[in-house]
């Protein structure tokens, strides 16, 4: 039961998992998923004065509206009708290249596939808009690079964002090639 204005992957892991495009009203819901999965991600790599303002600076209401309205789609996926996690993603100005601005599953039901099915709807999706590239950033200590390089990433350059207030954020662009056919849920072409 995908959401028609995404091109999700054909088959679903669970039958229990929906990804659907999010709206404009579903923000609060991505803020308090962020909001839930944020200190645990990053709680051992950066700290929690840096947690806070980061969440501040992305993850307020109005942050996530000027997103929004800049181009930004955003994906919630729910299991069992419950939210678990969302992702962000636009276009870039390389026709070619898209990006991934955000993506988290909650850690308690990580490792399900509900991560990578989310990243295969962004591929399809940038896929269809004619890109044959899809870039994220990575903290360079975050143990999420590995998820990405198993699923094909490469890191192309290390970036040191000042952010304010003294912080930055340390990490890997990483790319992957999307230029092959549409990708279902099972990996499948």
């Amino acid at each position: 039961m995908m959401n028609t204005d995404i091109a999700a992957p054909e088959t679903p892991r669970d039958p229990q998992l929906i990804i659907r495009r999010a709206s404009l009203s579903e923000l609060p819901v991505i803020a308090a998923l962020a909001y839930r999965i944020w200190p645990e991600a990053y709680g051992e790599i950066i700290s929690e004065t840096q947690i806070s303002y980061m969440l501040e600076q992305s993850y307020a209401i109005a942050a996530l509206e000027r997103q929004f309205h800049s181009g930004n789609i955003f994906l919630i996926a729910f299991l069992q009708e419950e939210p678990v996690g969302f992702a962000s993603y636009s276009s870039t100005p390389d026709p070619f290249v898209y990006k991934t601005h955000k993506l988290y599953v909650l850690p308690s039901i990580q490792k399900k596939g509900i991560g990578k099915t989310m990243l295969e709807a962004i591929f399809n999706n940038a896929r269809l808009a004619g890109a044959t590239a899809v870039q994220l950033n990575v903290n360079r200590n975050n143990k999420a690079r590995f998820f990405y390089e198993k699923i094909g990433f490469r890191a192309v350059k290390e970036v040191d964002i000042p952010i304010g207030r003294d912080f930055f954020m340390n990490d890997y662009v990483m790319e992957k090639n999307i230029s092959r056919g549409i990708i279902s849920a099972d990996g499948k072409e």
